[in-house]
């Protein structure tokens, strides 16, 4: 595999580096990498296939090396050939591809940096849920791992000091929402996050209403904000890395969000 990249290649969304055997993009937030249901709408998959439509139709293919939640932003690397995606695929099953991510948390770790070493598994199978996909923390799942480490602490000055943190996350495992789980797990659930922030309710009151200002309220934010913020694949020569996404960096700077003295504003 060829590690050089050749210019990016326009499409809907940004593309961040191309090679004649892969390509990087940036996910917006909101977007589903796959198509799920009918009548969802248009997918990242989707779009890739219009933007390969050359390479497919002389023998190409587009397989989603790293697939990310729907409300999750940023790296995202494709697979252009059969050989490439094999290769690439690989590396991801033998834990060779190094994932960071940023997240936005409610409060104020206590530590600057601290790890998460609790199995997960789907709660459903272990009592009873309201919500199939949820995940838990239980001795009997699935062994899972992450090391954080804080870039930031705020507070908001539109309200009476509220705390936030800026947190990078370095997942070990590859477990279904795993950065999301034990971040909330450790005290700190990611703002906006509808499952396993303040209310799993909320996530109930989305489906049947849609975004509203009560929603608004209580979760601060339309989505979780988590952003793939790097890939690296040591052994193949690459890497890319992706600053926080334009719509969580906003809001920030909306909020008025004052850096403590101890740290460098964004």
């Amino acid at each position: 595999m060829a590690p050089k990249s050749q210019l990016p290649t326009p499409s809907p969304f940004p593309v961040l580096a191309e090679s004649a055997e892969w390509l990087v993009v940036e996910k917006p937030p909101h977007l589903e990498v796959h198509p799920s249901k009918p009548g969802r709408g248009v997918t990242l998959w989707d779009g890739l296939r219009e933007l390969l439509a050359y390479e497919i139709s002389n023998g190409g293919q587009v397989s989603i090396i790293n697939r990310l939640d729907r409300e999750t932003s940023g790296l995202t690397l494709i697979a252009k050939t059969k050989a490439a995606a094999r290769l690439l695929g690989l590396e991801m099953i033998a834990r060779r591809v190094e994932k960071e991510y940023l997240a936005l948390v409610w409060g104020w770790p206590e530590r600057d940096e601290f790890a998460v070493d609790a199995p997960l598994l789907r709660r459903g199978t272990v009592e009873p849920s309201r919500i199939h996909l949820k995940q838990a923390v239980h001795p009997g799942g699935a062994a899972a791992r992450t090391r954080f480490r804080v870039e930031r602490r705020f507070t908001r000055a539109s309200t009476n000091g509220d705390r936030f943190a800026l947190v990078r996350a370095f997942p070990e495992t590859g477990r279904t929402h795993q950065i999301r789980v034990h971040l909330a797990h450790a005290g700190h659930a990611v703002v906006g996050d509808k499952l396993y922030g303040p209310d799993e309710g909320c996530y109930l009151e989305f489906i049947e209403t849609g975004w509203t200002p009560a929603l608004a309220a209580r979760l601060l934010l339309p989505r979780h904000a988590l952003h793939s913020a790097a890939l690296r694949l040591p052994a193949l020569g690459l890497a890319w890395a992706s600053a926080l996404s334009p719509d969580l960096a906003a809001w920030m700077a909306a909020e008025n969000f004052l850096a403590t003295p101890e740290t460098p504003g964004l």
